[in-house]
């Protein structure tokens, strides 16, 4: 949008006024979310909570959101302005809706579709309601349109809309829908599609309800403040950081079998209460669906540095205003059309700790040490029970890495707000059977604090002839510690682990299932803080009995010594083997982890 067509407003508001206004527009983003998840059809959206909400000013700005993922809503900022481009506020009108998932305008793949609707109050345009769901298809060569191996360019992984209006007035544009249920292999999708709809037009009467209250003038004045005063804050918190540049290193596993890892560097440079974070150096873009578009990586980028500097105050163009960031055209986190990237949510948490890596070195108190990675696979075919084609989309999440002074936790999902699928909804919907949930004992990164456990997932298959897109990582570089912690396990996918013929997968291959066949996902554990020889032994006796740390991986990782036979700890022990081993290797001290190199000037 031209800088000409802005909206521009003045004027003062008063505290309380403001403070109203401000907590109904949060509110209306949570409301949407909430109608979004009680009306979808998919897992995706209505189980795994893969979805996001925003409110916009009438310049495109974004203003409140909901708590959902960092990825969606930090490309939202984009998608939108983009999104105004092609259909300008004056073509606009009431029960307009315009989608998008082009990967260079939105968050980074095809299945993750924006629907922009704009809010009228009389003739007054006050702004607009937005959100973004993941579709569990849109089409392509894999079920669930994330495949990773053998994915040459992005025209092979489904539907791609650029701006285009699907509901005219508020009425669906009939051929729209028709093109989109030929394309892709359920129809959960559409049904998705009217929910999105339904959650913005919830946006738009909470919206109208403040400004029939206050005036369209003032709720416009109060997004304006609300903006400004975000800035203002963000860049005191940075300013109060110390001035210099900051590197730190990090690699994915690869990007499908028989491939070179994917290396990422950022550096990222503090000066006069803005952040400049400079990914040159990272990789290339490859031949997978796997690349990172520059949205998703600005996305996570700004997550991070967020988080640490100002992480209860809104995210909104305030935020956006005070980071700036740059990735060589072409590069693995600035790929370049039409480059494959359906499974790039992997990418997420790569993106997101190696600049935590980075601000560790700045305000090492407030950063946390790496999170376990999570799964999010597809497995598809056809529903013996109905005939029909079905799409198990499965987010499998781990631990969390270690604080500064408390341990991480389990079955958390960071740095998105993802939830794992309920075992009875996946069973009902798809011809699967989960057999094992729980938490993977001794995987969690030793520690003054430990690191989260890692979790593991077993699902069987009950029909033949299925396809199985693996995502994940982490099978090969370790989720990292900090301050002398020790990185977490490394994660794996086996096949048939309850035979004596157990295969090891690839974290990003694909397969064919038959029936019987079970699929055995273990992330891995996440990152500890401090030396694992400091943690308190009543601590580490605690874990062993909850089952977390095992009798030998107390000894092994933590140098205490605890009875087999009645779990007691024994303390003379403990101080002795602790006095020994002070200058012993670690156990786990042949992982790869990552490496950091430290500049300040």
């Amino acid at each position: 949008m031209d800088n000409n067509d802005r909206t521009t407003v003045t004027g003062t508001l008063d505290p309380v006024t403001f403070s109203v206004i401000w907590g109904g527009l949060l509110a209306a983003a949570a409301e949407m979310g909430v109608t979004l998840t009680r009306t979808a059809y998919s897992v995706a959206v209505r189980e795994g909570s893969d979805f996001s909400t925003g409110m916009f000013d009438a310049n495109g700005d974004m203003v409140a959101q909901g708590d959902y993922s960092p990825g969606h809503l930090g490309s939202m900022a984009f998608a939108v302005r983009r999104m105004l481009q092609d259909h300008p506020k004056e073509t606009l009108k009431p029960g307009d809706a315009i989608i998008c998932n082009d990967p260079g305008i939105g968050s980074g793949h095809l299945p993750d579709v924006y629907m922009m609707c704009p809010v009228f109050l009389d003739d007054d345009l006050l702004g607009f309601a937005v959100n973004i769901g993941h579709q569990i298809d849109i089409g392509g060569a894999g079920s669930g349109s994330q495949a990773v191996v053998g994915i040459l360019d992005n025209y092979q992984e489904g539907v791609r809309f650029m701006p285009t209006k699907i509901y005219d007035a508020g009425k669906p544009v009939t051929d729209i829908f028709r093109f989109i249920e030929a394309n892709v292999r359920v129809p959960e999708v559409q049904g998705d599609i009217r929910a999105q709809y339904a959650a913005n037009i919830v946006g738009e009467k909470r919206l109208q309800e403040l400004g029939r209250m206050y005036g369209a003038h003032t709720v416009q004045l109060a997004m304006r403040e609300l903006i400004d005063r975000t800035e203002v804050e963000m860049r005191a918190a940075i300013e109060a950081l110390p001035d210099g540049t900051y590197t730190f290193e990090d690699s994915m596993d690869d990007v499908g079998p028989d491939t070179e890892p994917v290396y990422g560097r950022c550096a990222l440079t503090i000066q006069g209460g803005q952040i400049h974070a400079d990914w040159s150096g990272s990789g290339p873009q490859r031949e997978a669906g796997l690349n990172c578009y520059m949205h998703y990586t600005a996305s996570y980028t700004i997550a991070a540095i967020k988080s640490v500097t100002l992480p209860r105050a809104p995210q909104n163009e305030g935020v956006f205003r005070t980071v700036t960031i740059d990735a060589p055209e072409g590069s693995y986190f600035n790929a370049k059309r039409p480059a494959g990237c359906g499974g790039r949510a992997v990418n997420s948490h790569r993106i997101y700790e190696i600049v935590m890596g980075a601000l560790a070195q700045i305000v090492p108190d407030r950063v946390i040490a790496a999170n376990s990675h999570f799964f999010n696979p597809n497995i598809g075919g056809t529903d013996p029970r109905t005939g029909r084609a079905f799409i198990c989309w499965e987010s499998i999440i781990g631990g969390i890495g270690a604080r500064v002074d408390k341990d991480g936790t389990e079955a958390t999902s960071s740095p998105w707000n993802g939830t794992n699928v309920p075992v009875e909804i996946q069973e009902s919907r798809n011809p699967v059977m989960v057999e094992e949930v729980s938490l993977i004992q001794d995987s969690a990164g030793p520690g003054e604090f430990r690191g989260g456990c890692g979790m593991r997932r077993d699902l069987r298959v009950l029909t033949d002839n299925c396809n199985f897109y693996n995502l994940g990582d982490r099978h090969r570089f370790a989720p990292y510690g900090l301050d002398g912690g020790q990185p977490g396990m490394l994660g794996e996918t086996l096949l048939n682990a309850d035979h004596g013929n157990t295969a090891v997968l690839h974290s990003k291959g694909t397969y064919r299932l038959n029936t019987g066949d079970m699929i055995s996902w273990r992330t891995s554990g996440a990152g500890g803080r401090g030396n694992p020889f400091a943690r308190d032994p009543n601590k580490v006796l605690d874990d062993v009995r909850n089952q977390l740390v095992s009798v030998d991986g107390a000894r092994n990782d933590y140098g205490v010594v605890v009875d087999p036979e009645n779990y007691t700890l024994d303390l003379e022990a403990t101080t002795t083997l602790r006095a020994a081993s002070e200058k012993l290797p670690s156990p786990r001290s042949d992982l790869d982890v990552p490496g950091q190199r430290v500049i300040v000037e």
